[in-house]
Parts: C-alpha cells; sequence; structure tokens
C-alpha cells in the first residue's frame, strides 16, 4: 500500500511566508529521508491565513530538486483554472527534473470564489475540466499536436520539454459522488477520494460504483483507489488528541464556513447539499468525527483503524494529512510524519 501525506503548507500569520515554505520543505526533507512513498501538495488560492501553496507546481519543482527518491503529488491541480498547454509544459519540466517522480492528481475543486477571482464561470467547470484534460494528455504524446474545441483552439504545435515518463505522468483524478467516480472508472483513471469527517463506509458505494464502471468498460484488473483524510499520530492518545483537537475543528468551521459561501454562488451544483455540510461542520466535536475516517491515536491504534479500512474498502493508497489545520506546531507534525514512516507503514509492506 502506498503512504502519502497530503500538505498545504500551512500559513504562519503576515509577514511569515518565508517560515511557512521553510517548514513544508522540512517536512518533505523527512518524507524523504524517513521512506514516505509520497508528498501530495495542495492547490488554494487567496486564503492568506490558511495556506501559501497556490502555486503547488512551483512547490513541486523545489522539491523534485532537493529529493531524489519520493514521488511528488498534485492534490490537486484545478485543471478549469489553467491554459492546457502551458501546463503540459509545466508538468513535462517537473517530470523530467524529478526523473518520472511526479504525479498530476486533476481536479475541479469546489471553491467557487476562486473561479470568479479568476475570471471564469463555476458552472463551466466540468466542461473546461474534460478539455484541459484532453489538450494535456494530447500534448504529451502527440507531436504536431492541434486542437479545436470550446474553449481552447491551436494549430499544430509541439510543446517541450516532453515528458520524462512516456505519454506524460501518471494521471489520478479526484471524485466526490458516485457518478463521478463511475465516469472516472469508465475512463480508466486511478482515483482519490477524501473525508472530513466520514465513516468509511461512506466511500463504499463511490469505490463499488468506480470499480463496476472499469470493469464494464473492459480495462484490466479493478483500478487503484487512494483515500485522503484527517490523521495524527503521538506516543499515547491523550497526547495525539492534545496536540491535534483544536486544529481539526478549526479545519471543519472554516471549511463548513468555504461550503456555506459556495452554496450561496451562481453556477453551484448540489447547493443544498452543500449547506447541509456546511450546517454538519458548524457544530461538529471531535467525539464525533474521532467515530469517522479521522486516524488520530498512536501508531499502534492507528495502524489498527487503517488495517480495517483497508479490508473494508481494499484501497490501494492513503493521503494522510497529518496538520489538518494548520495549527499544530511544526515540531509535532515532524513527529507525526516520522511515526508514520518508521511505525505504521512497515505493517502494510
Amino acid at each position: 500500500m502506498e503512504f502519502g501525506i497530503f500538505h498545504e503548507f500551512p500559513a504562519r500569520g503576515a509577514g511569515n511566508d518565508a517560515r511557512a515554505l521553510d517548514e513544508g520543505f522540512e517536512l518533505v526533507d523527512g518524507a524523504e529521508r524517513w521512506g514516505l512513498d509520497a508528498v501530495w501538495l495542495a492547490e488554494l488560492h487567496f486564503d492568506p491565513e490558511r495556506s501559501v501553496a497556490s502555486a503547488p507546481l512551483c512547490l513541486a519543482a523545489a522539491i523534485a530538486a532537493r529529493t531524489e527518491r519520493v514521488k511528488i503529488g498534485i492534490g490537486v491541480q484545478v485543471l478549469p483554472l489553467c491554459h492546457p498547454l502551458r501546463l503540459a509544459e509545466e508538468t513535462a519540466t517537473i517530470d523530467q527534473i524529478s526523473r518520472g517522480r511526479l504525479i498530476l492528481g486533476v481536479g475541479r475543486s469546489g471553491v467557487a470564489r476562486t473561479y470568479e477571482a479568476h475570471g471564469i464561470p463555476y458552472a463551466e467547470s466540468r466542461a473546461r475540466f474534460a478539455e484541459v484534460l484532453e489538450v494535456l494528455r494530447g500534448a504529451w504524446s502527440r507531436t504536431d499536436f492541434a486542437h479545436d474545441g470550446t474553449y481552447f483552439r491551436f494549430d499544430p504545435v509541439t510543446t517541450t520539454p516532453r515528458p520524462f515518463t512516456p505519454s506524460g505522468p501518471p494521471i489520478r483524478v479526484a471524485a466526490t459522488s458516485p457518478s463521478s467516480c463511475a465516469a472516472i472508472g469508465r475512463q480508466g483513471f486511478p482515483i482519490f477520494v477524501g473525508v472530513r469527517h466520514e465513516p468509511a463506509s461512506h466511500l463504499a458505494p463511490m469505490i463499488a460504483a468506480y470499480r463496476a464502471a472499469w470493469r464494464a468498460a473492459g480495462h484490466p484488473g479493478a483500478g487503484q483507489v487512494y483515500v485522503r483524510f484527517p490523521a495524527y499520530l503521538a506516543a499515547t492518545e491523550a497526547q495525539a488528541r492534545a496536540d491535534a483537537e483544536a486544529s481539526l475543528i478549526h479545519y471543519y468551521r472554516a471549511q463548513g464556513a468555504l461550503l456555506a459561501d459556495s452554496a450561496r454562488r451562481a453556477g453551484v451544483a448540489e447547493a443544498d447539499e452543500r449547506a447541509r455540510q456546511a450546517k454538519v461542520l458548524e457544530r461538529i466535536t471531535f467525539e464525533e468525527a474521532s467515530r469517522g475516517l479521522v486516524l488520530i491515536g498512536t501508531p499502534d491504534s492507528v495502524s489498527a483503524r487503517l488495517a480495517k479500512v483497508r479490508a473494508e474498502l481494499g484501497i490501494d493508497g492513503i493521503l494522510a494529512e497529518l496538520d489538518c489545520g494548520g495549527r499544530v506546531p511544526h515540531a509535532e507534525v515532524k513527529t507525526a510524519l516520522r511515526l508514520l514512516c518508521e511505525d505504521v507503514k512497515p505493517r502494510f509492506q
């Protein structure tokens, strides 16, 4: 099973962007040193109190230059906000620098205000996503590539550099519903799904829809499923809760506000469901969250719960968010990462 972490490069207050970046790179160095499989980078815009990870491809290039082994995942690149030719060239460049260690996670994002700031209607996000993905794959795999679509048109071009990985870096697609999971399964991409506080059973229908669509489309095997969830490790259960609780609750409140905001904006489908989720996150407690797929505890307890999740869902890997909320002290996050790598990961090899 692939072990990865999801990291937002949390903000450290006004004037401390350099510190936020330095601490993020220290975590990457630990991941390289302690044997983690992958580091996944967020893409977050216009939220200076939360994160400095607005340009994950820049971060990925820096990580590629300072590491030799760990995979570098983008989790996710928001495709509808991208020009596909520029994205093809930048990702191919990172693929070359890293010698094939880039994994391009792609998605649409649910933050409608980011689209408005970029001047792109959120209602166009699904169609733009499909077209950018089509162009990206074509530009990676073909020379003299031309395109005539709804949003992009260009005569034959050859992007450079060519990817290090034949046909381009591996792509994984984020999904949030059984229907989107099924669509990705039909296309033959690996998938990753995320939870905030829900139990593993919440993911079962989505994974089942993905695998059924994968098989129906005639793809070999069963596809690949990766799960992102809040996590944290410490020497004792009490210490793990003391370190992580305030940060986790802060995350829930902030996510609730984001969902409520998106539900009010034009072009957002399923606005009622977003509003409902916002209300849940406005009042959720640590005890309630801990009953779901939130793995906070000692290496023994986290390992036991993760083994149960793997048996229940048949997952291929994880993206553990060790500083969910961005308010756990940096030294403690590093300790949690070391425990994940040295005390938990070996039990799943």
